[in-house]
C-alpha cells in the first residue's frame, strides 16, 4: 500500500513537472516570437542547418544583407504572393480552402502540390527542419497561427523576403538581387522580381539567371498573376 502511494506520488510529481516544463517551453517561444516582431534574427534554423551540414556545393561563406521591406520594390513583393501565396491577405496562417482543393487534386490522381502560405514557409524556415513529414507540418501549422497572432502582414512579408534561399547559401532578396542580376532589390524589374520568385521552391535546380526554360515559363506566368491582381494590392501589402 506504501509503496502504491509512493509511486502514485511520484507519478503525480512528474506529470507536474512535464506540465511546467511545456508551459515554460511555450511561454518562451511565444516570448521569442514576439521578439522577433522588432527585432531582425540574426540566423534561424534553415541557415544554421546548411551551415551545420552543409550539402555538396554549398559555398564557403554565405550571402545575405537584411532589407527592410521598403527598401525592397513592391513588384518582389507582390511576385512572392502571386507566385506562393495569392490568399496571403485573407487567411489568418493557415489557407484551408488550398489544402482541400490539393487534397483533392491528389485524390483525382493529380501529381500532389504544397498548399503551404507564406506564414508556414516564414515559421519553416524560421524554427524547424527541412524533413517533410506530418510532425513538421503540425508544429508548422501551430508556428504559423502564432506568427499571425503577434505579428502583422508586414512583418511576416519582410521576414520571408529576407530568409528565404534564393541559391545556394544565399539568404534573403538583398543578397539575391545582388547575386543574380548585380543590383539592389529596390531596383529589380518585374521580369527579374518574377524570375527570383520562379525558383523558390527549388533554388538549387533553378537559375533566375541566365532563366532555364522552365523558369522563363513560370516567370512569365508570375507575372500574368501579378497582373491580374494588380498593384492595388501592394496598398495594404506595404502598408500593413
Amino acid at each position: 500500500m506504501l509503496f502504491a502511494r509512493q509511486r502514485g506520488g511520484m507519478i503525480r510529481r512528474l506529470l507536474r513537472g512535464l506540465v511546467l516544463l511545456l508551459t515554460g517551453s511555450g511561454l518562451l517561444l511565444i516570448a521569442v516570437i514576439f521578439l522577433l516582431r522588432y527585432v531582425d534574427p540574426p540566423f534561424w534554423s534553415w541557415m544554421i542547418q546548411r551551415e551545420l551540414d552543409p550539402p555538396g556545393g554549398y559555398p564557403a561563406q554565405y550571402k545575405h544583407g537584411w532589407l527592410d521591406l521598403e527598401r525592397i520594390t513592391p513588384a518582389m513583393q507582390l511576385a512572392v504572393v502571386a507566385s506562393e501565396d495569392q490568399r496571403f491577405p485573407h487567411h489568418h496562417g493557415i489557407d484551408f480552402d488550398a489544402i482541400e482543393n490539393a487534397l483533392r487534386e491528389s485524390g483525382d490522381g493529380a501529381a500532389p502540390r504544397g498548399a503551404s502560405t507564406l506564414t508556414q514557409q516564414t515559421a519553416k524556415n524560421l524554427f524547424l527542419w527541412p524533413d517533410r513529414d506530418w510532425s513538421r507540418k503540425l508544429l508548422e501549422g501551430g508556428l504559423a497561427l502564432m506568427l499571425e497572432l503577434l505579428w502583422d502582414k508586414r512583418r511576416i512579408l519582410e521576414v520571408y523576403l529576407n530568409i528565404a534561399e534564393f541559391g545556394p547559401g544565399v539568404y534573403g532578396v538583398g543578397a539575391a538581387s545582388e547575386y543574380w542580376f548585380q543590383v539592389s532589390a529596390d531596383r529589380l524589374t518585374v521580369n527579374q522580381a518574377a524570375r527570383l520568385a520562379a525558383i523558390l521552391p527549388n533554388p538549387w535546380r533553378y537559375r533566375a539567371e541566365p532563366p532555364t526554360p522552365y523558369v522563363a515559363k513560370r516567370a512569365k506566368w508570375i507575372e500574368r498573376q501579378m497582373d491580374r491582381l494588380g498593384y492595388v494590392w501592394m496598398i495594404p501589402v506595404s502598408g500593413w
